[in-house]
């Protein structure tokens, strides 16, 4: 009888353990934090759609997306708000730090969360899609511009409802480019809060009901969660890093450089290898970009002229190429200010392609002189290895290289070696090497 209260006694305080564990467990429930901070591309929307599988795969109480962006592609905005819009786990989009904005694009993925902050001294806003499309408005015709408008506009107005904001300041966002400062966007719905920090989001999370696609509800219980942070990973960051439009000229840049040294020397290997590399990576770069073809092809030509210029020294080509090459690298990218490359920088690459193109011109001019100034006569007196006999005609082998020759004074065996007299069109005058003779 003793040993059985005993038993249940032990089974009483392991289940007791079991539950006070099991309540901390649930008492420190997990929320995912991603950054998301600059041009909002196709690197930045798998970022966030695979934060969004890891919560979801985590069971974490909730995903905050720490949001800091002037816009981006419309391509890729619509990849987030459609992986907001159908997580399985609460999505709320902060605008953060202080002196952080969600302009253009971000106002699209904003009004998109579940619940939307903004941190003090924070904007939000000006979502004329000018910046976020494939093509800005202005390269369009006034007919499809306002196409283009409309769909957006229909678009933001469709996601502000389903979350019950604002949406006729949305719609204003998009077509008269209104912005609002956090306190604003309070006041007129368009966000459900403002915290100064992510400890005081989430106290004022805690206890809100957020409807999930499908209409199923969830109660937040962020009361002493945990952060899990979850930034970018370095094969994202790198991938992001030469996203951006200035990175993605200077990869084009090295490559043309690359592929005119190896052109212009072949065997270097070096130039070549590097250029290589540098195109591939320029490619990936491209693709993430709103390229204006005809910018590749402007600066594809200045690359044609200038190395036609290296072989002819005509002089019309070098001009040509470098007039191309600043008209192509002005007009690399549609979509206004947000993808345009810096003038600078566009001035310094072009110095340094034309200084690099000078250079070569010099050493295939001094080559040229060199070979004036040597020319056949420095042939003449030279041994030379029979390989094919001459009789008279035949083939001798003179500095790893094979010749047509001709012998003057009858037939050579192969193996022989001759003396050169004289050159006649790429064709040697040979005589029979006097044995002893040096």
């Amino acid at each position: 009888m003793l040993k059985t209260v005993r038993l249940l006694l032990l089974s009483g305080l392991l289940i007791a353990a079991l539950s006070s564990i099991i309540q901390a467990q649930a008492a420190t429930s997990t929320i995912d934090v991603l950054t998301a901070k600059g041009i909002v591309n196709p690197i930045m929307a798998d970022y966030i759609q695979r934060g969004i599988v890891q919560a979801e795969k985590r069971n974490a109480a909730a995903l905050i997306i720490q949001l800091d962006t002037p816009g981006g592609l419309d391509t890729s905005m619509r990849d987030i708000v459609q992986s907001i819009v159908s997580a399985r786990v609460p999505v709320v989009v902060y605008v953060s730090p202080s002196g952080a904005r969600a302009a253009s694009a971000g106002v699209f993925i904003t009004v998109a969360a579940h619940i939307a902050a903004m941190a003090p001294n924070t904007a939000i806003g000006a979502a004329h899609p000018v910046n976020i499309g494939q093509q800005g408005v202005q390269d369009v015709p006034a007919d499809m511009a306002e196409k283009i408008v409309n769909d957006a506009a229909a678009y933001i107005r469709s996601i502000a409802e389903s979350h019950g904001r604002n949406m006729d300041w949305a719609e204003k966002a998009v077509r008269q480019s209104v912005s609002a400062t956090e306190q604003e966007a309070l006041k007129l719905k368009v966000i459900d809060m403002v915290a100064p920090d992510l400890d005081s989001l989430i106290s004022q999370l805690d206890g809100l009901k957020v409807t999930l696609l499908g209409g199923s509800v969830v109660t937040l219980n962020t009361k002493n969660a945990m952060f899990n942070e979850n930034p970018m990973t370095s094969t994202e960051n790198f991938l992001y890093a030469i996203s951006d439009p200035n990175i993605a000229y200077l990869l084009l840049s090295v490559a043309t450089l690359g592929i005119m040294a190896e052109i212009s020397n072949p065997g270097l290997i070096f130039p070549g290898v590097i250029g290589a590399i540098s195109l591939l990576m320029a490619f990936f770069s491209l693709g993430t970009l709103p390229v204006n073809y005809a910018g590749i092809g402007l600066i594809v030509l200045a690359l044609g002229l200038l190395i036609g210029e290296v072989f002819t020294g005509i002089g019309v080509l070098a001009a040509g190429g470098i007039i191309s090459l600043i008209l192509g690298s002005a007009i690399l990218f549609k979509g206004g200010s947000l993808f345009q490359v810096d003038p600078w920088l566009i001035g310094t690459i072009t110095v340094i392609i034309a200084s690099f193109f000078i250079f070569l011109v010099s050493r295939v001019i001094k080559a040229h002189r060199l070979q004036a100034t040597t020319g056949w006569e420095e042939l003449i007196g030279k041994r030379a290895l029979v390989k094919v006999a001459l009789n008279p005609e035949g083939m001798v082998l003179f500095r790893g290289e094979r010749w047509k020759a001709v012998s003057e004074e009858g037939k050579v065996a192969p193996g022989e070696e001759v003396t050169i007299n004289r050159v006649d069109n790429l064709t040697l005058h040979v005589t029979r090497q006097l044995k002893g003779s040096n």
